[in-house]
């Protein structure tokens, strides 16, 4: 599909991208009841599920899944619940693996295309819960995720009907080469910071796979990947764990109306990151590209972000033609 036109127009002090996604990611705050599901999973490890929903009762839900060292509880993903819920979907903020305040039991956890949770958890949706309609919303991390997972051949179940991926990494390696450059010194620190926190817990717990020596060797989010998100989940390095996992080589094999929301201001993307040319050329791939909004940090009125509005008039309208 031709790559949309967008409306977002914030306030004039969040259009710098920092001040946006510094705002998004430290103050803002959103009110909503959860209710914590513990799902186990094949391998006896678990994923903790928070729940709300609508007033009234529903078979449409919402699965949302965070980014990177998020959880269920960050008001990127209960911000759009909150707003779903209010419009009669449910809707489930997935804790990935070692996110929800508990340690994961493996010393491997989650990553960037680690789909084979998502899989459980749509299907744990259908057979336990009995859900009609499905829709899918990922956040940077999670929005890869889900794109990697509608395009990388899986069978995707007809109960899911949509989705949005929004300021998705859709380039890992590039995405990471932005997040090493010195204006992103705060965001990769913050990250590496809580990356290590749990990684030398796991460290105690799996001394054999990981040695105290190595892990104090890792001093960038690169070496991270290097010394652990690829060795503990079954790639050769870093490079071959982003090569295999971007999830801008399976877009053309989307066929359930998707939508990408990046913004051109949006310091963690690369040029890679944003694929035009790729939506051009799938009739079920939508791409709107504001010009602000930084990282996840669409700020519009009353704490409503334009993201979050955009799903549900996505939801409502997918089925439609959209100019």
């Amino acid at each position: 599909m031709p790559v949309l036109e967008t409306t977002y127009k914030p306030p004039f002090y969040f259009k710098n991208g920092f001040v946006s996604t510094v705002y998004s990611g430290l103050f803002r705050r959103v009110s909503l009841k959860q209710e914590r599901e513990r799902m186990i999973l094949s391998d006896g490890d678990f994923l903790d599920l928070d729940w709300s929903y609508s007033k009234v009762t529903s078979k449409k839900l919402i699965i949302l899944l965070h980014g990177l060292e998020g959880h269920g509880q960050r008001p990127y993903v209960t911000g759009p619940a909150k707003l779903l819920n209010e419009n009669g979907i449910d809707a489930v903020c997935v804790n990935l693996r070692g996110c929800s305040g508990e340690q994961n039991l493996k010393y491997y956890s989650y990553h960037s295309g680690s789909t084979e949770d998502l899989i459980a958890v749509i299907l744990h949706a259908i057979k336990t819960k009995q859900y009609a309609e499905i829709y899918l919303k990922g956040i940077s991390l999670g929005a890869n995720l889900i794109l990697k997972y509608l395009g990388e051949g899986n069978v995707v179940p007809p109960e899911v009907k949509a989705a949005l991926a929004i300021s998705a990494p859709c380039d890992l390696y590039g995405s990471c080469k932005m997040l090493h450059k010195f204006k992103n010194k705060l965001f990769h620190d913050r990250f590496l910071r809580d990356l290590l926190a749990r990684l030398k817990d796991k460290q105690k717990r799996f001394p054999k796979e990981l040695s105290l020596k190595t892990l104090l060797n890792i001093k960038t989010l690169r070496d991270f990947d290097e010394v652990y998100t690829s060795k503990a989940h079954g790639f050769k390095g870093a490079l071959d764990y982003y090569e295999k996992c971007s999830s801008s080589q399976f877009l053309p094999n989307i066929n359930i109306p998707t939508l990408i929301i990046n913004a051109l201001n949006d310091s963690f993307l690369s040029p890679e990151c944003y694929p035009v040319r790729e939506a051009k050329n799938n009739i079920n791939l939508y791409l709107e590209m504001p010009k602000y909004g930084g990282h996840v940090g669409f700020i519009d009125k009353v704490n409503v972000y334009y993201n979050e509005k955009r799903t549900l008039d996505f939801i409502k309208t997918m089925l439609k033609p959209i100019s």
